[in-house]
């Protein structure tokens, strides 16, 4: 399994009765889980049930997860005001008693204002409780998506660490066969670094001691140690690219031990080229753990 990425975005759309909606998640690194939503007015109740869909599809990473609801207009139905129409009456009878005539058809009657009154249908429990699980089964579509888009950026990153990976293991193999650690060279330095200091003196040096000080310098300047941790640490980091769980946290703490045998092995090199590979190797090190910051 490749590295799943802090990184993600997830976008679903939803409608029932007269009611549509859009859910929009963007997440990115995080220490922890940090979810923060954004709900309108009356959507609160599913506030719960959004945080605990999050929990059970993410592990760690700052989430921003908005709802946008709309009414398209919701069902009416005509009411017949009949105070307004029992007025109505008793007034068209005072008017015929006064200047006669027919009485007026019902259809007359029907354009006077507020006799007849549109009147909203009232949303009943069951369709409440049908349009809130349209809303969380969208926002379940939403966070897939979500969780495709991290494990796409998170491919991209393995892919990017094992080449840095790659980089650091060509460098410990440089500086293991590097010609520099051998002691006879570390003695040939040092007996002319010595010799130029006592060429005004005429003074002689002495092989065995000269060989005993290269000795004791080579063993200060090992960096034996710090390649064999290195080399342990390459194989921890390539079992944490195929593991099967989430290993931010891990891989964070890993790449500051790269770090700190990389600093050590800079401190002791002896050589202009160990030292070239030594910086090289923090340089790619600090590269690496920009991209483990990501992950999740």
């Amino acid at each position: 399994m490749a590295l799943t990425s802090m990184t993600g975005f997830g976008r679903s759309d939803g409608g029932s009765g007269a009611s549509v909606w859009t859910w929009e998640i963007r997440t990115v690194n995080g220490r922890g889980l940090d979810v923060r939503l954004r709900l309108p007015p009356g959507a609160e109740v599913l506030e719960a049930k959004v945080r605990e869909a999050i929990g059970r599809k993410l592990n760690r990473g700052s989430v921003n997860a908005a709802l946008t609801l709309r009414q398209t207009g919701a069902p009416v139905t005509l009411k017949l005001n009949t105070e307004v129409l029992d007025d109505l009456l008793r007034a068209v009878e005072v008017l015929r008693a006064r200047v006669g005539g027919p009485a007026p058809s019902a259809e007359s009657l029907i354009g006077f204002r507020g006799l007849i009154e549109p009147v909203e249908a009232s949303e009943d429990e069951v369709a409440a409780a049908e349009r809130t699980q349209a809303m969380l089964a969208s926002l379940e579509i939403a966070l897939d998506g979500v969780v495709a888009s991290r494990r796409a950026e998170g491919l991209r990153l393995s892919q990017v660490i094992a080449e840095q990976l790659a980089i650091v293991e060509r460098g410990v193999a440089t500086v293991a066969a590097s010609p520099a650690r051998n002691v006879e060279v570390i003695g040939a330095r040092l007996a002319e670094q010595v010799q130029r200091l006592l060429a005004a003196s005429g003074n002689t040096l002495d092989p065995a001691r000269l060989h005993q000080e290269a000795a004791l310098l080579a063993t200060r300047i090992d960096v034996e140690e710090e390649l064999k941790r290195l080399t342990a640490h390459l194989a921890a980091a390539r079992d944490l690219l195929a593991a099967d769980e989430p290993v931010g946290r891990k891989f964070d703490f890993l790449t500051q031990e790269f770090n700190r045998e990389a600093n050590t092995l800079c401190s002791k090199a002896n050589d202009p080229q160990i030292t070239r590979v030594g910086l090289e190797l923090k340089a790619v090190i600090d590269q690496m753990r920009e991209q483990v910051q990501n992950i999740e």
